[in-house]
């Protein structure tokens, strides 16, 4: 790496949501090796802490649906770490059930955590960013924002409403030197496919082998993803030479999408 892109990465604070497990800590691992300043955000103190600890990071625990939590949250993060100049919006949850037998609760517990707490986020740092001239907003969409999946309709829902988001916002930030993307991943190896395999387990009778290879048959590769590739991607999008990609969907899902 040059010492140019040195400098660019230390000037950078990114913050990520989710940042003390799966996708969200390989990205949070990957951006701290390029020398910025990181904290983590999200809900379980002692997972935030160790991760935090192993990569010299900072941290905030956060409920990212509390608007309250997220402000103070965010204030803490600048005061701290100085300006939020990146944001990846990582935190989510999927929870599979037939569309006939959801329920309410189900259904605002996915747009909860996964639309509302990415619009919460976004607009604690884009005024900011804005006025600065520069920011980089990446949001972990999954490729359920690209295509529908059975059984996780209210998760689908919402990551659509988050790639919905991404390219309105990249257009009405488009002047301002800030980037608005989306990183799509398949289905990745993380705790969050775990329980999706339980899930599966339990509701079908399936076995976990068995399970696991009808999550793998989506992609044309035959493999999961990997929450490595999903972080060089987000690098790529910070990058200082990424500056005219924004309102883009970007597949990490090896030709699923």
């Amino acid at each position: 790496m040059s010492t140019g892109s040195e400098a660019y990465f230390s000037n950078q604070h990114a913050v990520i949501t989710g940042g003390a497990s799966g996708i969200g800590e390989a990205i949070a691992e990957r951006l701290a090796e390029t020398g910025m300043r990181i904290t983590l955000m999200g809900r379980n103190p002692e997972r935030l802490s160790a991760t935090a600890d192993r990569l010299k990071a900072a941290s905030q625990q956060a409920d990212i649906t509390s608007p309250d939590d997220v402000r103070r949250g965010f204030a803490a993060a600048v005061q701290a770490n100085g300006p939020v100049t990146i944001l990846v919006n990582n935190a989510g949850s999927a929870e599979s059930c037939p569309f006939t037998k959801m329920d309410d609760d189900l259904w605002d517990r996915m747009l909860a955590v996964n639309l509302t707490g990415t619009y919460l986020c976004t607009r604690s740092v884009i005024d900011a960013m804005s006025k600065a001239g520069f920011g980089r907003i990446i949001n972990i969409a999954s490729t359920a924002a690209q295509k529908g999946y059975a059984y996780v309709s209210a998760y689908c829902a919402a990551k659509h409403g988050v790639l919905g988001l991404t390219r309105a916002l990249a257009l009405e930030m488009a002047r301002k030197g800030v980037t608005v993307n989306a990183v799509c991943p398949g289905f990745t190896d993380t705790d969050l496919l775990t329980r999706s395999i339980d899930t599966i387990v339990e509701s079908t009778g399936m076995q976990r082998q068995q399970a696991l290879a009808e999550l793998v048959r989506n992609n044309p590769q035959g493999r999961l993803i990997t929450p490595q590739e999903v972080a060089e991607a987000v690098l790529w999008l910070c990058n200082a030479n990424s500056s005219s990609v924004t309102g883009q969907a970007i597949s990490v899902a090896g030709g699923e999408v």
